[in-house]
């Protein structure tokens, strides 16, 4: 490439922008939340030599993270991430290795009992519901055509089908099919998934060294500049360059005011995603009452508006936790805690009868829907906002930079998404910075 006259004193005006910048500034990089993606993109800015801060609005870091201790010794579970997807890809497949944490792969093994409002369903039915998701599954790869829902893509086919279809938006992002566009799911990467015995705490301890400032939440962000003023309870930080990686339903609720406004593009990207309502509810068992309920994993369905299945004894431990997505979620999150933890104790009992009832001594609700550091589990691209992932990585004035599983691509929606889009956020700043 030539170089004009121009694009050298271009150049230099970015250069001499960023060095006042950095002259003003408390400390060079401030990243604003420490879920996967803010600790990999402050970690790759401390490997460049530049100074950088966490701010996390939370006492914990991790984001989603997060294992969830809360029931007490031996019953620990993760209450959002828990799996290293794509692991051929993914950053975290050695990490977890060079640990030594238990894994276990996810190997396929039987069909998982299906229960429809409390009744073991016949081989027939479990026969067409392996059908349906076959069927649903050729649907939804690749699809031709303009961008449409997952539930406009069945619309035209029987019930098993829509059903599995129903089942699988609410089962693994947490949304009703309507809301789900059929081409970012197509995009979303494939491969063997790696269940982790306490990602959210590995993610914590891998990061424990990074500059942290704990329970300070974000309020604003100025940029007009040259740099950017962060201001929180506490007061303002000022810096060169900002990361934002809080989650988009953060964004969208307007809980991080901007000055000025965020650009209509930044504006459109974040309304293009929405956010999942996926939930995990722990339930605490008497290890003696529920020594024989090992390895079982059972989905239920067949309520009005709520699919879900049970995880029995994860790891061996005397738990069983309920995984539940879509509006259905949203109702338990917003009920609280007492109420959902009672109604995964009336779904374990249609599984295993009333007994079970006084195998229960706790429970946990995972509320990401009702969090206000998260709106949600996990961003979902609408119906004809397949653009939304990639206009989220446009930067404001080469000063403030988002990043997160929510502009992650193919690796949305996960951890490992989160922590190269956090990468490739950094590496954009150190360029700003003339690293």
């Amino acid at each position: 490439m030539t170089l004009s006259r121009r694009s050298l004193l271009a150049g230099a005006a970015v250069l001499a922008a960023s060095a006042r910048a950095r002259a003003a500034a408390e400390v060079e990089v401030v990243v604003i939340g420490a879920g996967a993606a803010g600790l990999a993109a402050a970690a790759a800015i401390r490997r460049g030599g530049h100074g950088v801060v966490v701010l996390e609005a939370r006492t914990r870091l991790g984001g989603r993270a997060f294992t969830e201790t809360a029931l007490g010794a031996g019953r620990s579970f993760d209450a959002g991430a828990q799996y290293v997807h794509w692991a051929e890809r993914n950053p975290w497949r050695e990490i977890v290795r060079a640990s030594g944490v238990r894994t276990s792969g996810d190997a396929t093994g039987p069909w998982p009992v299906l229960i429809k409002d409390g009744v073991r369903a016949s081989e027939d039915e479990r026969r067409q519901r392996r059908a349906g998701f076959g069927r649903v599954s050729g649907l939804l790869d690749h699809p031709a055509g303009p961008d449409r829902s997952v539930a406009q893509a069945v619309a035209g086919e029987d019930e098993a089908v829509r059903g599995a279809a129903t089942g699988l938006t609410r089962l693994t992002l947490g949304e009703e099919p309507d809301r789900v566009s059929s081409a970012d799911y197509d995009q979303l990467w494939s491969g063997d998934d790696i269940w982790v015995d306490g990602y959210g705490a590995l993610v914590a301890r891998h990061y424990a060294e990074l500059p942290l400032r704990l329970g300070t939440p974000v309020t604003g962000i100025d940029w007009r500049g040259p740099g950017v003023a962060v201001e929180t309870p506490g007061g303002t930080l000022r810096a060169a360059c900002a990361i934002v990686t809080v989650p988009v339903g953060v964004l969208a609720a307007g809980s991080v005011r901007f000055t000025p406004d965020l650009p209509a593009s930044t504006a459109a990207a974040v309304a293009g995603l929405g956010m999942g309502a996926y939930t995990k509810i722990g339930l605490a068992l008497d290890p003696a009452k529920a020594k024989d309920l090992r390895d079982a994993v059972i989905l239920t369905s067949g309520t009005p508006g709520f699919t879900a299945y049970l995880e029995m004894r994860p790891f061996d431990r005397p738990l069983a936790v309920l995984h539940c997505g879509g509006d259905g979620a949203r109702a338990l999150c917003e009920a609280g805690e007492a109420a959902a933890v009672a109604a995964a104790g009336d779904h374990l009992a249609s599984v295993f009868g009333a007994g079970i009832r006084g195998a229960v001594s706790g429970g946990r609700l995972a509320a990401w829907w009702t969090d206000p550091f998260s709106r949600g589990s996990y961003s979902i691209a609408r119906p004809g906002r397949l653009a939304a992932r990639e206009a989220l990585r446009i930067p404001l004035v080469e000063r403030v930079f988002f990043a997160g599983e929510a502009a992650a691509g193919g690796g949305a929606m996960t951890v490992g998404g989160a922590t190269l889009d956090g990468e490739r956020a950094a590496r954009a700043v150190l360029a700003r910075l003339g690293s």
